[in-house]
């Protein structure tokens, strides 16, 4: 991990990151209990980890990415997306809107504001989403793999 990433990352952890983390992990163990939300609960840790660190690491579609259509990515993944929304989405989606409002208040917390705002939008709809590290989808899109 960059040095710059680490340090965003440290700061991201302070200033509130670790509380819309174990929100994540909350909606991991409430899927969890029972069989049918499985899935859900284990796309809801790999994103929990996601929260913790955000810099250095994206979210990108799977089948842009791998260039090719997996089971969460067609319509299964859409039928698991609109559950999900139901279930959990909206309420993780509304908690990263307001503390991206709290931190952008202050000039300091926009890049953590910013954050929040995508980790909202990942939030709505997560399923057939893949996290990468940030240079692996430069890698990607340049051709150097």
């Amino acid at each position: 991990m960059p040095l710059l990433s680490l340090l965003l990352n440290l700061l991201w952890l302070v200033t509130g990151g670790i509380w819309m983390a174990l929100g994540w992990v909350l909606a991991a163990v409430l899927m969890a209990l029972s069989i049918i939300g499985l899935p859900w609960a284990r796309s809801a840790l790999t994103i929990a980890h996601y929260t913790l660190l955000p810099f250095g690491q994206t979210a990108v579609r799977r089948d842009e990415f791998r260039g090719r259509e997996d089971m969460g990515t067609g319509a299964l993944g859409f039928i698991g997306n609109i559950v999900w929304f139901v279930l959990a989405g909206w309420w993780l989606a509304l908690g990263h809107l307001v503390a991206a409002v709290g931190l952008a208040i202050t000039i300091i917390g926009l890049p953590f504001a910013w954050a929040h705002l995508k980790l909202a939008l990942l939030a709505l709809w997560p399923v057939g989403t893949e996290i990468v590290p940030s240079d692996g989808v430069e890698r990607r899109v340049t051709g150097r793999i």
